[in-house]
């Protein structure tokens, strides 16, 4: 399910969003300072963030502008000013949507769905492409440079959530619960030793990029060459 992180310092929007948008099929984080807002969206693993233009600790300006030099995740704005510069400037930053407060959730659903299909970021999309390797997510196959893969399935769940999140590092904890579907541990190597397989299945480089790179006391990140995701 596509994981969505709502930034906001209204609880009670925050609240209803996730009440909307979790029976639509999204799995929904809300952060409700800036700071704090930022620490969620660099961890990975979200296909879209809704970000809130007045947040306290760190505007939702500044925010945006830290968050483009790490990542490219979709980014829909929030404002309750709805004045023309304000659109203006987070588009220029980076914001791939624009909505003035007070606006209907359905509103922010279609905008949503939108982007994800237009960014293929879309974790529902029939295929994922990512450089030499094309997964069909509906058959569960994998190929690399048009060969079938034989992975089993928690290596296809691990790997699915690397492509998804290509060019992001994705935290043993998110992998640990969604592939696992139990806590993290220090001591259980079980997504390390998924890891070592795909690379040895897949082959270790992509050119001269790391295919699978570790990232010390963090997770793992898929290099991201070129990618499509069709639907």
């Amino acid at each position: 399910m596509p994981r969505v992180l709502v930034i906001d310092d209204d609880r009670e929007l925050t609240g209803m969003l996730a009440d909307y948008l979790e029976p639509e099929g999204f799995v929904v984080d809300v952060a409700h300072t800036g700071e704090e807002g930022l620490a969620q969206a660099l961890s990975g693993g979200y296909g879209l963030i809704v970000l809130d233009v007045m947040l306290p600790q760190m505007s939702g300006f500044d925010l945006l502008r830290r968050l483009r030099t790490q990542s490219d995740r979709p980014v829909i704005m929030l404002t309750a000013r709805g004045q023309e510069i304000d659109r203006v400037v987070g588009l220029e930053l980076g914001a791939d949507d624009y909505l003035s407060k007070p606006f209907s959730a359905r509103e922010l659903l279609a905008r949503m769905h939108a982007i994800l299909r237009r960014s293929g970021h879309d974790h529902n999309a029939a295929l994922l492409i990512v450089g030499d390797v094309v997964m069909d997510v509906a058959a569960r196959t994998v190929r690399r440079g048009g060969t079938l893969v034989d992975l089993t399935s928690q290596e296809f769940d691990v790997l699915r959530a690397l492509l998804a999140a290509a060019g992001e590092v994705v935290s043993r904890d998110q992998l640990f619960g969604d592939v696992l579907h139990r806590d993290y541990s220090p001591f259980d190597r079980s997504i390390d030793n998924h890891v070592s397989s795909l690379r040895k299945k897949l082959g270790s480089h992509v050119g001269d990029v790391e295919r699978i790179k570790a990232i010390r006391n963090t997770g793992y990140l898929y290099a991201r060459t070129s990618r499509q995701s069709h639907g």
